[in-house]
Order: C-alpha cells, then sequence, then structure tokens
C-alpha cells in the first residue's frame, strides 16, 4: 500500500515471511562457511567483480576486505535483523571506488597535508 508521508508497506503471510528469512540465513551461512577455506575466499572475491564492476578500481586486498565485511553484514541482516548494515557497507566500498577511479581525485586524497583546517561542523 502507498502512503503519501510515509514508506510503503505491504501485507504477506507470516510463513512465507519466515520462509524468505531462512533462505537469507541459509545463504549467509553458506557465503560465510565458503570464506572461510582459501579457495571459497578467493572465489566470492572473484565473484564480487561480477556483481559489483566497480570493484575492479580496489585493489585485491581491499577486495577480500570489502567481501569480508558484506559477508558480515549480511549475517546481521539474516541473523539479527539489521538491513542497513549491507548497504552501508556497498556504499562505503563503492565511494572508495569512486574516488581510486578518478587518478586526479585519489592522488588529492592520499597527499599529505599540513596544518589545522579549523573546527568540524557536527552535522547530527
Amino acid at each position: 500500500m502507498t502512503h503519501r508521508d510515509a514508506a510503503d508497506f505491504y501485507l504477506t503471510a507470516a510463513d512465507r515471511e519466515e520462509e524468505r528469512d531462512e533462505n537469507l540465513v541459509t545463504a549467509s551461512r553458506m557465503f560465510a562457511a565458503m570464506a572461510r577455506t582459501e579457495v571459497g575466499s578467493h572465489a566470492v572475491a572473484s565473484a564480487l567483480t561480477e556483481v559489483f564492476p566497480w570493484t575492479q578500481h580496489l585493489s585485491r586486498a581491499e577486495r577480500m576486505d570489502f567481501s569480508a565485511e558484506l559477508i558480515s553484514a549480511l549475517s546481521d541482516a539474516a541473523e539479527l535483523i539489521i538491513d542497513s548494515n549491507a548497504h552501508e557497507v556497498i556504499a562505503g566500498w563503492r565511494a572508495t571506488a569512486r574516488v581510486k577511479a578518478d587518478k586526479r581525485e585519489y592522488s588529492q586524497a592520499v597527499a599529505p597535508t599540513e596544518g589545522d583546517y579549523g573546527p568540524v561542523e557536527c552535522l547530527t
């Protein structure tokens, strides 16, 4: 159902939602188990470039870190019903890849800085 001033919502049968949750838990556990083996961790990391083409701008070590963080966030989504973590992990790594893809922006980002740039404004 669509609301004018609120998020949309939908009705579904409880057993269907339970099955969906169980499927997410199973998939999350499978990826975590794969990542604990050398061959599996390489398979998961290499799959990242298929699922997230922008990971080509990350180093091999960064892709491994991304896959570990993503698996952990997916586990949180499945086991703890914390859905925002996976989105934040993906958005953070995509931002890193975006900076690294632009050679000029990346060189500015890694350049040493000096001095005091003043107080930081809190946006909360």
